[in-house]
């Protein structure tokens, strides 16, 4: 009765690691995808040789080596360490807040004196119990590196004062009291090497893929394609969105070629000034250590999500968790249809644990 097992809408990470174990159980499946390349947010689009991160920055980071070991099948990874820089007007600090950054900001040279700072600053503040993000950063880390650090790039990314925005936006900051510009605490960490479409390509070999394919459009002429579905999309989209839209951030790039071998010699810069428009500035052949005569440089500008728009960060605050409990109950009614992956699960997952999600579910069904 029905040509394919499965049909997984969306060839991301989750939609494409399904497709893969599904089908080396021997299942039939069918991948379509509404843009015209695989990927999804992980694509990579090569420019001047260099391979660029079409929809932001991802750099593959965890702590579990089942998770890491599962990905070598796809790609060999270099070893690149995510070690980011900000600008606040002309002064660049290290990040996550280490001990080169509070050298940079105070002076200090020890953990102890850097340590006293910051707890004199938490203590000046006065606050004790915070009510929003602006507190709740001031009480974490003191005034100097939330006024530098926080507060300009934190408004740019939700598009709303610090102020407004909840407490619990910032539940903890990493402050690390090492000369240790490491981003990530994960043990495994790196960017596959030929970018991440060839390692997407690889997992989706032999599987039949059609890009270009809008799921909604191809459900009414295919309805009987596959007994069960696996939806990647939007969740309040499947819906036709009854109940209301869910709050996305989207993200506007604005990518260039420069005649040049090397722009700001970092692969990612955030700038925190609230004067600069945008939020960072990636310098894509830094991720895998490229010698090319050009480099290729995208600004991110962060805005207001609207229909039609590619949604890349939920709003999870307590409005939107509570729309999207009742959209997960109607979820839960639809017998055929399972819903995973950053947009079916309305949530921000870093890679490692979309992996591992898509891995859980595919256990389940098998």
């Amino acid at each position: 009765m029905y040509e394919y097992d499965y049909l997984i809408v969306g060839a991301g990470l989750y939609g494409s690691v399904m497709a893969h174990e599904l089908n080396k159980a021997g299942k039939r499946c069918i991948v379509i995808e509404k843009r015209d390349h695989i990927a999804g947010n992980i694509y990579c689009e090569e420019m001047e040789g260099i391979h660029v991160h079409k929809y932001g920055a991802h750099i593959f980071h965890t702590s579990n080596q089942k998770i890491w070991d599962y990905m070598q099948q796809f790609a060999e990874f270099n070893q690149y360490i995510n070690s980011p820089i900000a600008i606040y007007k002309e002064e660049l600090y290290n990040l996550p807040f280490n001990m080169n950054t509070f050298h940079k900001m105070w002076g200090v040279r020890t953990p102890h004196e850097a340590k006293k700072m910051i707890q004199t600053q938490i203590a000046e503040s006065g606050i004790k119990d915070p009510q929003n993000l602006e507190e709740q950063a001031i009480s974490l880390v003191g005034k100097d590196i939330y006024e530098k650090l926080i507060k300009g790039y934190t408004q740019k990314q939700w598009g709303r004062e610090c102020t407004e925005l909840p407490a619990f936006i910032i539940k903890r900051l990493p402050v690390r009291f090492t000369y240790d510009n490491n981003y990530f605490n994960d043990r495994y960490q790196g960017i596959p090497m030929g970018g991440y479409t060839t390692l997407i390509q690889n997992m989706l070999d032999q599987i039949e893929v059609r890009t270009g394919v809008d799921f909604f459009e191809f459900k009414k002429t295919n309805p009987t394609i596959a007994r069960q579905t696996i939806f990647t999309g939007m969740l309040d989209q499947y819906f036709d969105y009854r109940l209301g839209a869910l709050e996305y951030r989207s993200v506007r790039f604005e990518t260039e070629v420069l005649d040049c071998e090397n722009y700001q010699g970092n692969a990612v810069v955030n700038y925190t000034d609230i004067e600069v428009p945008y939020t960072r500035i990636i310098e894509h052949k830094h991720f895998e250590y490229g010698t090319q005569e050009k480099t290729v440089i995208s600004r991110e500008y962060s805005s207001e999500w609207k229909k039609g728009m590619e949604p890349y960060y939920p709003v999870n605050d307590e409005k939107n968790m509570q729309l999207y409990e009742k959209y997960k109950k109607l979820a839960e009614q639809e017998k055929d249809v399972i819903f995973g992956g950053r947009l079916g699960s309305y949530k921000y997952y870093d890679m490692d644990k979309v992996v591992e999600a898509a891995l859980d579910q595919v256990g389940k069904l098998l």
